[in-house]
């Protein structure tokens, strides 16, 4: 309960903050810079390159490439069906498919599961739901959408991406064993440090939402999907496969929450640079972070309680 209490006052302290008149207004936005240049690279590197690799740990990074084939194969129906927009199609798989895994997964992973559980946040977030965020997201958005990119520019904007660029590092580090040790390892253990109250309390300062804006049924189609329905798949799927206690119990409490995560940030951004529904998208992101609070907080009892 108190590690719940410490990402609701994270997130409160931020909504605060952006009332503050002497306050940046672009302090969000410096504030993901440091974490997506400092902190997720020195996650990486301090936690990936000791992971014990094995094939369970496939079961996390597996999570984004269910999830969001099934969530373009659900709305691709429906929306054949009773004949919705294309665009709001679009922005329902694209926002409704993907979880955020790192801004708001790290955080509450490390808070719920310490620091076993970051690691493996870490691996469903950088070769699940960041490849799956930069290559099926953006085949969506181009076929939903009125831009289209080419190959060669989906792989290079994820190959340059810094966090995953030290993810590669890392798993090279582990690959060949080397150990980071001594000062290098206590400068990577301080960044890492700062990354649950600073990722928080950025994500409280970019919350604005209207009451109004509360009436869109797609608004509720998108976050039923995402934060009950998703989570559900995994854990009916995993629950089968993985055991319940011990290090696979870790990873199959781990892979539920991730699901059940609220939509990713940058899925709003590509949504809205493909002008799938920019308001529905930025809807899903705004009011899908603080309600995935108490959602989560259920999903983590449920989980608990088995």
């Amino acid at each position: 309960m108190v590690n719940i209490l410490l990402i609701v006052l994270c997130m409160v302290i931020g909504i605060l903050l952006r009332k503050v008149k002497d306050f940046p207004e672009n302090a969000p936005r410096t504030l993901n810079a440091y974490l997506i240049y400092v902190v997720l690279p020195a996650i990486s590197l301090l936690h990936i390159s000791k992971l014990q690799l094995s094939l369970s740990l496939l079961m996390p990074v597996l999570v984004a490439w269910v999830v969001f084939p099934f969530t373009w194969l659900l709305f691709a129906n429906l929306g054949k069906k009773y004949g919705w927009e294309r665009s709001t199609i679009g922005c329902l798989i694209v926002c409704g498919g993907l979880s955020n895994t790192g801004f708001v997964g790290y955080p509450v992973i490390e808070a719920l599961y310490g620091t076993e559980g970051l690691k493996l946040a870490i691996l469903a977030d950088q070769p699940g739901s960041f490849i799956v965020v930069s290559s099926l997201a953006i085949i969506v958005a181009s076929l939903f959408g009125a831009e289209r990119m080419r190959k060669r520019d989906i792989s290079k904007r994820m190959l340059l991406f810094p966090p995953f660029l030290f993810f590669l590092c890392a798993v090279l580090l582990n690959v060949a064993q080397v150990e980071i040790s001594g000062a290098f390892l206590t400068i990577l253990e301080s960044f890492s440090s700062t990354l649950t109250p600073i990722a928080l309390i950025a994500v409280g300062m970019q919350l604005k939402v209207k009451l109004q804006d509360v009436k869109d049924r797609f608004l509720w189609i998108g976050l039923g999907h995402k934060l009950i329905l998703a989570p559900l798949i995994i854990f009916l799927l995993y629950g089968f496969i993985l055991e319940k206690r011990g290090d696979e119990g870790l990873i199959f409490r781990v892979s539920v929450m991730e699901a059940a995560m609220a939509p990713m940030i940058t899925s709003s951004i590509i949504a809205t640079n493909f002008n799938l529904k920019p308001k529905l998208a930025s809807l899903l992101v705004g009011i899908g972070i603080p309600l995935s609070a108490i959602t989560l907080a259920i999903w983590y009892f449920v989980l608990e309680w088995m």
